[in-house]
């Protein structure tokens, strides 16, 4: 049994069809990555899988460990282990890193008169790059686009979670961010078993973080599953253009219309 079964997935935002029957099945430990055009649907696949209110399953079914994630709110699916790093991560004013990050990791918000030292977000920012003195800050508050990226990072390996769902962890980042972080995640993956979803546009990440399989994501479906070298290759060779004869006959209108084709 697969950790995610996703099933002929159709989901709709503001009444727009978006998702349009979606397969994927992620396994224990496995690691996906997930290509795709500018809008064709990959974030959504992403906030659907965590639960987000306004993204709405018309059809189709989402397993997580055999069980049904229809009636599991965000919290609930964080807690049966899906974590997630949004693209942008937002800013939380009056709440410290320190705190969500203990949070993340199941503990109580930090109490000095019961831990004169605050040891875990330390060891957690320690991991990622990131100075101790950040534990203070406000989330995300007055962060860089990298440090922002770490920030999360610290969250999820706090949380230890069964299936990682990354939204493009290297846009926005420079090189020694982009690095950390893909090795980060590659150590997480290989020394826990969780298994990862990993949404990208392109390879740069991937020189740290071993993948097994690739998608390619078209007018909301998965239109290619194989080798991710083999696909990224060709990508990189055609563009995205190249899968669109490939495309169903459904959708093919829409997306040669978008790459103008």
């Amino acid at each position: 049994m697969a950790l995610l079964e996703i099933k002929d997935l159709h989901v709709k935002v503001d009444g727009k069809e978006i998702l349009r029957g979606v397969n994927l099945e992620i396994d224990k430990g496995e690691v996906h990555v997930l290509l795709g055009p500018n809008a064709s649907g990959k974030t959504t696949l992403a906030m659907t899988i965590i639960g987000m209110p306004a993204y709405k399953v018309s059809e189709g079914k989402m397993l997580f460990d055999g069980e049904d994630l229809a009636n599991l709110d965000p919290t609930q699916r964080a807690k049966k282990g899906i974590g997630f790093v949004f693209q942008f991560p937002p800013a939380i004013r009056g709440v410290k890193l320190r705190d969500i990050i203990r949070l993340c990791g199941g503990k109580d918000a930090w109490d000095p008169s019961k831990e004169p030292e605050e040891k875990f977000a330390i060891e957690m920012l320690e991991k990622v790059g990131l100075p101790s003195n950040f534990r203070e800050r406000d989330v995300n508050v007055g962060f860089s686009g990298g440090e922002k990226k770490r920030s999360e990072l610290a969250q999820i390996l706090a949380m230890k979670p069964r299936l990682m769902v990354l939204d493009e962890p290297d846009s926005g980042v420079d090189i020694d961010s982009l690095k950390l972080i893909g090795k980060r995640v590659d150590d997480f993956v290989k020394e826990t078993g969780s298994s990862l979803l990993l949404i990208t546009h392109y390879r740069h990440i991937l020189q740290y973080v071993e993948t097994g399989f690739a998608h390619v994501m078209c007018g909301g479906k998965i239109i290619v599953t194989g080798d991710p070298e083999d696909i990224l290759s060709r990508i990189e060779e055609e563009g995205y253009c190249a899968y669109v004869d490939v495309c169903p006959p459904e959708i093919k209108k829409d997306m040669e219309k978008f790459m103008h084709v």
